[in-house]
């Protein structure tokens, strides 16, 4: 099972590409206003990681979901369940 730091470390991987250049990932960066991905990169996001995960990723759960700290937590918990 992934921890919290693991799970980051997976997600910046993801992210880099769709990034701008000069963007710094952290815990703190904004999915839409940091990295400005619309709703389509969102749910390219979300199948990269359903797969890398191997989890199922409930669309109400994007309503929470703000940072990249936010989205490691939900990824986290959907982990644990199994």
């Amino acid at each position: 099972m992934a921890d919290y730091e693991q799970i980051l470390e997976r997600l910046y991987t993801h992210l880099r590409p769709m990034a701008p250049a000069d963007t710094i990932l952290d815990e703190d960066t904004d999915l839409v206003s940091g990295l400005g991905l619309d709703s389509v990169n969102v749910m390219d996001l979300l199948l990269e990681i359903e797969e890398d995960f191997d989890i199922s990723v409930p669309l109400n759960v994007l309503a929470d979901i703000r940072t990249l700290s936010d989205l490691a937590h939900s990824i986290a918990r959907l982990v644990e369940k199994g």
